[in-house]
């Protein structure tokens, strides 16, 4: 088990025993990715994150139920996705087209892709593995560019910083670790896109 690792164990069991702090933890780092969801969805940056913030009150409540730490990004989206749906299917989505026809089809085409995304909680330990093993596969540099960027959730300049490196070149790293991981994961790209692009 590596550091990280070990560190989201422990952040786990502290959220399951009530720990608001590892709470806002998981909050932190799932936010943004829930709302990124509902987005593509429902059209409408606010009622996302309204929809993201009623997403983990139900999760602080049903914390005793969550089995691993996979678990809570599967029961956030999988709350999310139930709530999209609802919203689509009563016609509470804005317009994004002026022809009813076309916002008809819109709407039914998200129906089918929600429909067709099962956050199983096995199915995204596997894909996180697939991911991780993926990421340790990047070259040295462009690996600890990648893992501060998307799991330390630091900026271009602190990173750069820390690696005394120039802007450009922390740029360059993300560019190529992204293009490197689309081709070797472009069998998941939905839920690829989903678990790691839209932090």
């Amino acid at each position: 088990m590596n550091s990280n690792t070990s560190f989201e164990s422990n952040k786990f069991e502290s959220f399951k025993k009530g720990d608001e702090a590892a709470f806002t933890y998981f909050y932190d780092k799932y936010f943004r990715r829930i709302t990124s969801f509902n987005v593509q969805f429902i059209y409408d940056q606010q009622e996302a994150e309204n929809l993201t913030q009623e997403a983990f009150i139900n999760l602080w409540q049903n914390r005793e139920n969550i089995e691993s730490i996979n678990g809570i990004q599967s029961f956030l989206y999988t709350y999310a996705k139930s709530k999209c749906l609802n919203i689509i299917r009563h016609n509470k989505v804005k317009d994004k087209f002026k022809n009813d026809l076309l916002n008809h089809t819109e709407r039914e085409l998200n129906i089918e892709v929600l429909n067709s995304i099962q956050f199983d909680t096995l199915e995204l330990t596997e894909l996180e593995r697939i991911i991780n093993e993926s990421i340790n596969d990047l070259p040295p540099k462009t690996r600890e560019v990648f893992i501060k960027k998307r799991f330390e959730n630091k900026k271009n300049a602190e990173i750069a910083e820390e690696m005394q490196v120039s802007l450009k070149a922390v740029e360059a790293h993300m560019t190529k670790a992204l293009k490197i991981l689309r081709t070797k994961l472009s069998d998941y790209l939905f839920l690829i896109f989903i678990l790691i692009y839209n932090n």
